[in-house]
């Protein structure tokens, strides 16, 4: 199973930078000049320098360009808690729209966090999450299909870590994450109710089960005046 185009592209891209062909700091050739070397449409570039700025491969400065990242410092934190549970935690009624939901072939960056072959599916998942009807967030959560064998589609997308206990005793254990700060594009202002450049915490996680294998790897952008990290040392 082919992946799609915007896909492909990251994965060009990717290897470009690790290939030091595009070094930290450079500045990448613009939207343009990229379309018409892959060959695209200005959306579906768009849609894949998108990705690589959520993974944190890539950073846009406005007015100035996209740009290969810089590494950030990153704050530990504690615990694994699904967005379900900080909800209810919190007297809200969590509630998820979603945007997309599709069985494909993973890009290099899934492969590598989830540590899957090549020839492994995966189910890529969009949403938007809510708290008493209020969007919080706008998530994208990639796990291997066979992880999610045997769930419903309403399973998956109400609350995974729930019917990953209840229905298959798989336990998540613990979780890698990064939190940095950007500015909401269009397309995610439009989806969460905000104005585009509004600020936005970016979260990456990496999500282990209980025998040590990563079965979720989520990039979630947070409307910054509506949720906060705490932060337990």
């Amino acid at each position: 199973m082919s992946s799609p185009i915007y896909i492909q592209i990251h994965n060009v891209i990717k290897r470009k930078i690790e290939d030091k062909e595009w070094l930290i700091g450079d500045r990448i050739p613009s939207e343009r000049e990229l379309a018409g070397f892959f060959n695209v449409s200005r959306m579906t570039l768009r849609q894949a320098v998108q990705t690589l700025v959520d993974e944190g491969i890539l950073e846009q400065r406005v007015g100035s360009g996209t740009f290969v990242a810089n590494s950030k410092v990153q704050e530990k934190m504690s615990g694994v808690t699904s967005f379900t549970d900080i909800m209810e935690s919190q007297g809200k009624r969590p509630s998820s729209k979603t945007i997309s939901y599709h069985v494909m072939a993973p890009s290099l960056s899934e492969m590598e966090r989830l540590k899957i072959g090549q020839n492994e599916r995966v189910l890529r998942m969009e949403r938007i999450r809510y708290g008493d009807g209020i969007p919080i967030c706008f998530e994208v959560a990639t796990v291997p299909e066979a992880v999610v064998d045997g769930l419903s589609k309403s399973d998956v997308t109400s609350s995974l870590y729930r019917a990953l206990e209840e229905k298959k005793e798989l336990f998540p254990r613990k979780a890698h994450q990064t939190v940095s700060a950007m500015l909401a594009s269009e397309r995610i202002a439009n989806y969460l109710d905000i104005k585009k450049g509004d600020s936005i915490l970016r979260l990456r996680q990496l999500t282990y089960l209980q025998n040590g294998q990563p079965f979720e790897y989520v990039r979630t952008q947070y409307v910054g005046s509506r949720f906060e990290f705490y932060l337990e040392k």
